[in-house]
């Protein structure tokens, strides 16, 4: 029986296979798995180490067992011939082309009775609580998703059900394969007791890993049998020899393997004393951790105040209790994940020991130039890993293969790659074992909506469930947010009694896994102490009228002119953020108009926002975190920058470290204005590195641009739509009005201000027809809150606990819900776009110049450097743009090898004047120029 064809001279026996997985558990169990998460699969399953890890990687060894079918073996016709007309290996006519059969099927199917036959626990009334039937669905699973628990009234017959199985000598040699790969190995131990879901999910990704690794094509065609070879006792434990030589070099060479936290003193990771902060965890984390173990730390402090450096420390501390094999680092946005990657990248340099390969993850990180300027850039492969394809093995370019990446020591990437593990998505349980025994930091835990929240708290659970430790970090976190968090991880740990969390800002607060107890926050002063001056100003929302329009007194236009001219007349940056993309070219354009000058000097007014191809946006980021970023040597602190304004959007909300003279933002909820205020005079520059105007540096200014209706009351635009919840505006709008006076001291009045902006009690003292409206807004806010929780809680993965011995609960999806819906965030409203320029004579490129023709590919497809540069020109766009459109320009064929150009609107664009170039899809005209892509 054959188990792998492609690419080898010649069929390579299944049991071959079935070996060489085995094997690589083997190796899996000793260097990726720690000693904590060995004796606790262990001890679950009633059996010695050592029999334990027989156990497992016996188990690994039948995963494929399913492959003894008749459909499956049909697949190669001259390896069939040998069987096919063989009474003993009779199957129902058709059998061989069963549809919708899938050998991973077949191995649950079959390994449910051959697990009972050796004496396995089970429990035909209730199948799912049956050791035999779990870890039979547990392999089954090996394909990313687990099948149904199987009715027992069917296994007893399973072939009448499933003819793809084939009959009893079809059966025979499945069990005769059973028995040699349980001899081999030596798991002649039965288990007691089932895994809980936790230790299931780890199993079930070390067999995955194992799977994947002994499926490369170069690592099968060193142990190709010679011919004649026909499996006999002697030839298999000779076979097993040679695989377990080799299994060990493929883990190595795959770059999988467990980093140390080495370092322990905060002087040995940074170049820099602790500031407040950090010093007060320096004293009292590791005591604390040292008495109760690894758990949960929660730190609030503003933007600026080192919690970066904080939550690697901290890492460092629970990552050494719980015997953590390294990092993730999960932010919000793709941007941050770029600019986190050489902070985590240095300070595993010089914190950490062992093995300490790095990934960045995110869909476009395979592009960012920190990969390509790397060893290990690698080619996107989409959809399920094929156990049929070579993957090359050198240093470090493995785990960039697809759903590999979490796999790593470390990783610095966006919060999705890390939540996709609760929601019911192919090989989801893989990237809950890639976490397992991790040190998971999350940044800017303010920062998601409902939906994502939800899925947090659920991600959070099953982390309480592994003992991970976890860092959660802040700016702006209300109390019941913080709560719900801390909550979910100590039910995850199994305590279910919710806890009365009271964060204090700035500071921290701590739970661990063991006893639950949530110790008494600690609050900590701030280096960076100051006071922000919010100025709130009303105006008339005017910004769609056309930059030469006359400016009207009491207009946004007016207010941005006046609040600018300083900048502009003395010098000095300043940031105007705006609240859409649409908006923040207007603003562009206007502020072009009214300031000459300005726009006439290098640098003098830039435009960043999410609307831009993949490599100018890469591009102007660059620029900024040039032009505003942390000074770099003693010169830029003192000397005086330039006029300078950004005009942009949310994109420089989060983690990017940007530093203005004044911030201007357009009306915003509480906790994104001071995530705004944050990039106010954030880095020290002293008199003469700030203009006199920005003087004091420590009463930074934010000018608050409120739109207000004809009753002088806060009114979102139209063209706001959804963004924000007008109640929240509301809000905030009237809690800064209150501080317009004293200002908002930093921190001491942070924590107060976010949680009265929610507080039920808000709308008390106001009159009663703003009460009523506000109640209002408050009662549609909290049902659109409740129906995107209820919308998580229906398509997410269960908590462990709710498992109850049936994995399928993780693969389990709601009738309509596909993975696509899933992968989109349920709806999320975008599309992607690759602009073609069309030159004289018809040629179609990438470039306005004409310089980049239209890569075609080749027979194989395109190669990495054609990929590349397609996707370097890939702009994302509201899904609403392609809705009603045809189908764009026509791919060329050998695009279609390529799931990363899936669903990729190609625009035929032709010059439009002025610069710009323009067509029409549907009902609208798409236009290109120096402002992005805009529908007009």
């Amino acid at each position: 029986m054959w188990g792998k064809e492609k690419g080898l001279p010649r069929p390579y026996p299944v049991v071959c296979h079935l070996l060489d997985t085995a094997a690589v558990f083997e190796v899996l169990w000793d260097v990726l798995l720690g000693g904590r998460m060995r004796e606790r699969v262990a001890q679950a399953l009633g059996l010695s180490l050592d029999e334990a890890r027989a156990v497992g990687a016996f188990w690994a060894g039948l995963h494929d067992l399913g492959k003894i079918t008749p459909p499956f073996q049909a697949q190669v016709p001259e390896a069939f011939a040998a069987v096919r007309d063989d009474p003993v290996y009779w199957f129902a006519p058709g059998a061989e082309s069963a549809r919708g059969f899938r050998h991973e099927r077949a191995t649950h199917w079959a390994l449910a009775q051959l697990f009972e036959e050796i004496g396995y626990p089970g429990n035909r009334r209730l199948l799912r609580t049956a050791v035999s039937h779990q870890i039979a669905q547990l392999l089954g699973g090996h394909h990313g998703r687990f099948g149904e628990v199987l009715p027992s009234k069917q296994l007893a017959s399973a072939s009448a059900y499933q003819s793809g199985l084939g009959e009893e000598g079809w059966a025979g040699q499945r069990r005769v394969h059973f028995a040699e790969v349980r001899r081999v190995v030596g798991a002649g131990a039965v288990p007691g007791r089932g895994l809980p879901a936790e230790l299931a999910v780890v199993v079930a990704g070390l067999v995955v890993v194992a799977d994947w690794l002994a499926s490369q094509t170069g690592a099968i065609k060193p142990l190709l049998p010679p011919a004649g070879w026909r499996g006999t006792p002697e030839e298999l434990d000779a076979h097993w020899a040679r695989t377990r030589t080799a299994a060990a070099g493929l883990v190595s060479a795959a770059r999988l393997g467990r980093a140390r936290f080495a370092a322990e003193e905060f002087g040995a990771m940074f170049p820099f004393p602790p500031n407040t902060l950090q010093e007060d965890l320096v004293e009292a984390l590791p005591e604390l951790v040292e008495e109760r173990g690894p758990g949960l730390l929660l730190v609030t402090a503003p933007t600026g105040d080192g919690k970066t450096e904080a939550a690697l420390f901290a890492a460092s501390v629970l990552g050494r209790a719980a015997d953590a094999r390294g990092l993730y680092f999960a932010l919000p946005t793709m941007a941050t994940a770029d600019a986190m990657f050489p902070r985590v990248e240095k300070f595993a340099d010089a914190a950490l020991a062992g093995e300490r390969a790095l990934t960045l993850l995110h869909s476009m990180a395979w592009l960012s130039p920190l990969y390509t300027r790397r060893e290990h850039a690698f080619m996107p492969q989409g959809g399920e890993v094929s156990a049929e394809e070579a993957t090359a093995t050198e240093a470090g370019i493995w785990l960039r293969g697809a759903k590999r990446g979490l796999l790593a020591p470390l990783g610095a990437g966006t919060i999705d790659q890390a939540l996709s593990a609760v929601l019911p998505l192919t090989h989801n349980a893989l990237r809950l074992f890639a976490l397992s025994e991790k040190v998971f930091v999350v940044d800017e835990a303010h920062a998601y909506g409902p939906w994502m929240h939800k899925l947090l708290t659920r991600l959070l659970e099953w982390l309480g469930a592994f003992g991970v430790p976890v860092v959660l970090l802040s700016a702006t976190l209300t109390g019941r947010t913080a709560g719900s968090l801390v909550d979910a991880y100590r039910r995850g740990a199994g305590f279910v009694e919710p806890s009365a969390v009271e964060p204090c800002y700035p500071g921290w607060l701590f739970t661990d896994a063991a006893t639950g107890q949530v110790a008494a926050p600690r609050a900590v002063g701030s280096g960076r102490a100051r006071t922000l001056e919010a100025e709130v100003r009303p105006v008339v929302w005017d910004v769609g009228e056309e930059p030469g329009a006359a400016v009207r007194a009491g207009g946004r236009r007016a207010a941005l002119r006046e609040v600018l001219r300083p900048v502009v007349e003395e010098g000095g940056t300043a940031l105007v953020c705006c609240t859409t993309v649409a908006e923040s070219q207007r603003t562009f354009r206007d502020l072009r108009e009214a300031f000459p000058e300005l726009a006439g000097s290098e640098g003098g007014l830039r435009l960043l926002h999410s609307r831009y191809p993949a490599g100018v946006r890469q591009r102007i980021t660059g620029e900024c975190e040039k032009a505003y970023g942390k000074p770099r040597t003693p010169g830029e602190v003192t000397r005086p920058r330039p006029a300078s304004v950004l005009v942009a959007t949310q994109v420089v909300e989060q983690s990017l470290d940007l530093d203005f003279d004044l911030v201007v933002s357009d009306l915003a909820p509480l906790a994104q204005l001071l995530q705004r205020a944050g990039r106010g005079r954030r880095h020290a520059r002293g008199e003469k590195g700030r203009p006199g105007w920005a003087l004091p540096e420590d009463r930074p200014r934010l000018v608050v641009l409120e739109p207000v209706g004809d009753r002088k009351e806060t009114e979102a635009p139209r063209s706001w739509g959804t963004v924000y919840d007008p109640g929240l505006l509301r809000r905030t709008a009237r809690l800064l009005h209150g501080q317009a006076e004293t200002g908002i001291e930093v921190p001491g009045d942070v924590q107060r201000l976010v949680d009265a902006v929610y507080a039920q009690d808000f709308v008390d003292g106001l009159e009663d027809a703003a009460g009523r409206e506000l109640r209002r807004m408050d009662a549609q806010r909290r049902a659109e809150e409740a129906a995107e929780e209820h919308l998580a809680d229906m398509v997410g993965i269960c908590a462990p606990a709710d498992v109850a011995g049936d994995l399928h609960q993780l693969s389990r999806r709601e009738a309509g819900v596909t993975e696509e819906l899933l992968t989109t965030r349920l709806g999320a409203d975008s599309g992607r776009v690759l602009c073609l320029y069309e030159q004289n004579g018809g040629a179609l490129t990438l470039d306005v110049e004409g310089t980049l023709p239209l890569p075609a590919g080749g027979r194989q497809g395109l190669v990495r450097e054609e990929l590349a540069q397609i996707m370097a020109h890939v702009a994302s766009v509201p899904g609403s743009w392609l809705r009603h459109g045809t189908e764009g320009v026509p791919a060329p064929k050998s695009w279609s090898k390529q799931p990363v150009l899936r669903d990729l609107v190609l625009l035929r664009m032709r010059p439009g004047g002025l610069g710009a170039w323009k067509c029409r899809h549907g009902d609208r005209t798409i236009r290109m120029s120096q402002v992005g892509l805009e529908s007009v």
